[in-house]
């Protein structure tokens, strides 16, 4: 072997420490940025869950559990259940949360009914397009599909 091929291994060595090193601290800065974000899908997934556990309950206006909820009631109810504290109307929780796209939607995120700047229905994102939800006088919490394009999404966040 040559000079120059044993000069090259120990360069070799020292640039995959290197980029193993780096791997790691850029690792450890992603987890405790994530950490936060983690724990608050871990909430959502809860209130999800929550709120599919009260399937069959019936809408009832101004109600917020346990067993009659109208639609803001019943995320009021789920994330509160799941730790989480959200305002009490549609609106007000559409104003609080961290609006996300259609794209980025996740399960357990809000989705917002809308016209125009007015939000006036609320569910949570169960995924494939459906949303658990309190939707309407005579009718009882369920899973359904989102029937409309004017929906907003928001996620909460720690």
């Amino acid at each position: 072997m040559s000079v120059l091929t044993y000069a090259k291994r120990p360069l070799a060595r020292i640039g995959a420490a290197l980029a193993l090193a780096l791997a790691i601290v850029g690792g450890l800065i992603l987890a405790s940025g994530a950490t936060a974000e983690a724990s608050a899908s871990t909430v959502a997934v809860k209130a999800l869950g929550i709120a599919a556990s009260k399937k069959g309950a019936p809408y009832q206006y101004g109600a917020a559990g346990p067993y009659r909820f109208d639609c803001s009631g019943l995320t009021f109810y789920s994330f509160k259940r799941a730790g989480k504290r959200l305002p009490r109307t549609a609106q007000q929780q559409y104003n609080s949360v961290r609006h996300v796209s259609a794209s980025a939607r996740r399960r357990g995120d809000l989705v917002f009914f809308h016209s125009g700047k007015h939000v006036y229905h609320v569910g949570i994102y169960a995924g494939g397009g459906k949303i658990w939800h309190a939707p309407k006088t005579g009718a009882v919490v369920r899973l359904e599909r989102i029937w409309s394009r004017s929906v907003w999404y928001g996620r909460l966040v720690s």
